[in-house]
């Protein structure tokens, strides 16, 4: 028999773990206006996704922020590629973490078919960008969406959101609906371009920030980008740990967004992560510990 409901009522990642943990094989299609995505199980295992031009795990990820839309599981409908490698557990756990992270960012975010534009600024005000920022806003026209700008900086919609989410905050870039008619959407005087070499001289003083990965705080709301920081810390943890909801790792994790909410800087994820590198030490040893560190000074470099 099919399966079919809302996604509103069921979000996508506990509706295939309700299939998959059955052992099933099939398709969930996944219908959201006229868009069409599409997960594909074999003996409950997930082996194929595709929405757009995504496939394999970020079109699962794609998939599973939406929160609105219907889906139907066909059973017995199977796939011919193979795309996905990861275990159920650990692709879940990652549309998961990326579902509640972007609770936050949908704040500023509404959907990734919305269309970023360029606010006007003041001749001569400064800014400074971080290189994600400043890879980003060069290609800001007012009529790519979301989406389009992941594709164009060869990054994920994921991804790009979060950098938007900054750039948002700190106002320097409006979100716009995607009425369809692009023309009708260029943006205003751009605020900042890229160098002369591939645009106009900017209007406004940027200065890129070489190595930052964090906005600085003179960018927007820090608090927000912080906590979202936290998160990816615990993410990254869980998933060297390959286990979720670990009180070694919640405790310090809420912890310090408690003192972010209080008011307490970037000290408190750097805590984070010292707490967090010695739970994973005592779990799964000084080599996972070693990775997670790896992964931390890429995060965290140079600076925040």
């Amino acid at each position: 028999m099919s399966f079919q409901g809302s996604i509103q009522e069921l979000p996508v990642p506990d509706i295939i773990q309700l299939v998959s943990v059955s052992g099933k094989t099939g398709m969930f299609m996944l219908m959201r206006g006229p868009e069409r995505g599409y997960i594909y199980l074999r003996n409950g295992r997930i082996v194929h996704a595709e929405i757009g031009g995504l496939s394999g795990e970020e079109a699962v990820y794609a998939l599973a922020i939406w929160a609105t839309g219907d889906f139907q599981f066909t059973p017995g409908k199977e796939s011919e590629a193979t795309t996905i490698d990861k275990t159920n557990t650990s692709l879940l756990m990652e549309a998961a973490r990326r579902l509640d992270e972007w609770k936050v960012l949908a704040r500023k975010i509404p959907g990734v078919d919305h269309i970023p534009v360029l606010k006007p600024r003041e001749l001569g005000e400064p800014v400074t960008l971080s290189p994600p920022e400043w890879n980003l806003v060069i290609r800001i026209d007012g009529r790519k969406t979301v989406e389009e700008l992941a594709r164009a900086t060869g990054s994920n919609s994921f991804d790009t959101a979060k950098v938007l989410y900054g750039l948002v905050t700190s106002d320097l870039v409006d979100m716009r609906p995607n009425t369809g008619a692009r023309a009708a959407a260029a943006a205003p005087s751009p605020a900042v371009a890229a160098p002369p070499a591939e645009a106009p001289a900017p209007r406004a003083s940027v200065t890129p920030m070489p190595g930052a990965t964090v906005s600085p705080a003179p960018l927007g709301d820090e608090k927000k980008i912080l906590m979202i920081l936290c998160t990816r810390v615990k993410q990254e943890a869980e998933g060297a740990i390959g286990e979720a909801n670990l009180p070694g790792i919640d405790r310090p994790y809420k912890q310090a967004l408690a003192e972010i909410d209080r008011g307490r800087g970037v000290e408190a994820v750097r805590d984070l992560i010292r707490h967090t590198e010695k739970a994973i030490s005592s779990i799964r040893g000084p080599a996972i510990m070693k990775a997670f560190q790896e992964k931390m000074s890429l995060v965290m470099q140079p600076k925040v």
